[in-house]
């Protein structure tokens, strides 16, 4: 009855709203490109920078439209149709920053060859990418893309792609599969977990988005900077003894040429945390036991994951798991890991991990709080601040002044939104986070990928060996898997 209401509600809103933006797609904007990937044109009708909300709070909140052309002459391409072609909907956001459109590109400066959005068209997949507020998007002296706007914008695209699945020349709004990475990849699982959940309609209908559904098909997430309200303890309980971090800082690189002189290079400088910055490591290091106790995580043999009050358990074996997994996979491709000294290597097969020497060997990055700072300087506080700009804290093992909105908090994190009978998560999520990133722990999408299998839903989780803090590595492999789960008739 709560959620009807609140529909009800959020429909009288948009009605009486004023509708300074028409939704209503029209297709005869559409512009016919041609790019090339894999020595093959891949030959696109581009729909440009359209409103997907009918009272924007920023003028970026539009999205463009990708659709193979081959489909506007009733062609078929990767055995897809107009009519049966995935949607991909992929994020720009990164540092809880504002997302751009992602136009599909030949040369990404991030990839160094195409984009997600190129290969999804050569791949037969229609691409819609929203431009999504971010924690820096100011309109009217106000500072608009705070928590949760960024979850609210890309609601509101799905919205608006729902409403118009009959003027849409190509794509299948049943089969909306989003991607990001590290910020954008948090998006991506949050708007995965949290589909049709009454608490967005509020914010949804103020900005006048589509009275339509917002789940979707499924969700590929990068990275994922989630869970920020327990992040910080699980950070501390892999490099909680690590009291020196390194972070990247750009210098001009001294052995450049006169061409690229005013290019500069990440160099890793170390700083050694404060008193202050250890009790705070300690503190959360000694609270991430409860929390994962508290989430009842089941493994795939139905055996529960828990962790005593030191931090050792099933759990800890689990995650374990994951890096034999990950240097097992790197082995059998050829890597020589001889001198990594955390791994154990038996005949050819890895037997054994060591946690304790592995934070020494990836290194620290971020000092304790690695996300809700003492001083409020990270931008997860930033991301959680006021509309005038006023950061606040999020973690409640650590503060309770200062604090941000509970309910927003708790939209920010996909965990609340799992197993919810009132919430449509999607089927399919893929998530990957690298061996050797230092952003955030592995623990973190280790325990999204665990509650959303304990919840029936199908989850392709790896640890790429070697991997730092990065997306869209494994292009091909990504669009093998949509192709299965699209494909498969699931």
């Amino acid at each position: 009855m709560k959620k009807f209401l609140t529909l009800l509600l959020a429909a009288m809103l948009i009605q009486a709203g004023a509708s300074a933006q028409d939704l209503t797609f029209d297709a005869s904007r559409g512009i016919e490109r041609t790019l090339t990937y894999d020595g093959r044109a891949v030959n696109f009708i581009a729909y440009e920078n359209i409103f997907y909300v009918a009272n924007p709070a920023s003028d970026a909140q539009r999205l463009s439209v990708y659709v193979p052309a081959e489909y506007l002459r009733g062609g078929i391409v990767n055995g897809y149709s107009a009519t049966t072609a995935p949607i991909f909907l992929p994020n720009g956001v990164g540092g809880y920053m504002p997302g751009n459109i992602l136009e599909p590109l030949e040369n990404d400066r991030m990839s160094g060859g195409a984009n997600a959005s190129l290969v999804a068209l050569s791949r037969g997949l229609v691409v819609v990418s929203p431009a999504i507020r971010g924690r820096t998007t100011v309109e009217g002296g106000e500072y608009v893309g705070k928590a949760p706007a960024l979850i609210v914008d890309y609601k509101a695209a799905v919205r608006w792609l729902r409403f118009n699945r009959d003027r849409l020349p190509a794509g299948d709004t049943e089969k909306i599969i989003s991607n990001g990475t590290s910020a954008g990849g948090a998006l991506s699982a949050a708007l995965g977990a949290t589909g049709n959940a009454h608490e967005f309609e509020p914010y949804l209908a103020d900005l006048g988005a589509a009275f339509e559904r917002d789940d979707i098909f499924a969700s590929s997430d990068y990275c994922p900077i989630t869970n920020l309200d327990n992040a910080d303890a699980a950070y501390e309980w892999i490099f909680c003894g690590v009291n020196e971090y390194y972070q990247a800082v750009w210098q001009r690189n001294p052995n450049a040429t006169a061409e690229d002189a005013n290019h500069p290079v990440p160099v890793k400088k170390a700083a050694v945390m404060t008193a202050e910055e250890i009790k705070a490591s300690e503190t959360l290091r000694d609270a991430f036991p409860a929390y994962v106790n508290s989430l009842d995580l089941l493994d795939e043999h139905g055996n529960p994951l828990t962790l005593d009050k030191r931090g050792n358990g099933s759990f800890k074996d689990y995650i374990k798991g994951k890096y034999i997994e990950s240097a097992q996979s790197a082995l059998d491709s050829g890597a020589d890991l001889a001198g990594v000294d955390w791994v154990k290597i038996k005949r050819g097969r890895v037997v054994d991990v060591d946690l304790k020497k592995y934070p020494a060997a990836v290194t620290r990055m971020k000092a304790a709080p690695a996300f809700d700072k003492l001083d409020l300087s990270s931008g997860e506080n930033d991301e959680f601040g006021t509309a005038a700009n006023e950061p606040r804290h999020f973690n409640k093992t650590l503060f309770n002044d200062t604090f941000a909105n509970a309910d927003v908090i708790r939209m920010m994190n996909p965990m609340n939104f799992i197993g919810r009978e009132d919430v449509t998560t999607a089927k399919h999520f893929r998530i990957r986070h690298g061996a050797a990133d230092r952003d955030t722990a592995l623990a973190i999408p280790a325990i999204l990928a665990l509650k959303l299998q304990n919840s029936g839903v199908d989850v392709d989780f790896f640890s790429p060996w070697g991997r730092g803090h990065g997306g869209d590595y494994d292009l091909p492999e990504l669009f093998d898997w949509i192709d299965g789960i699209c494909k498969g008739g699931a």
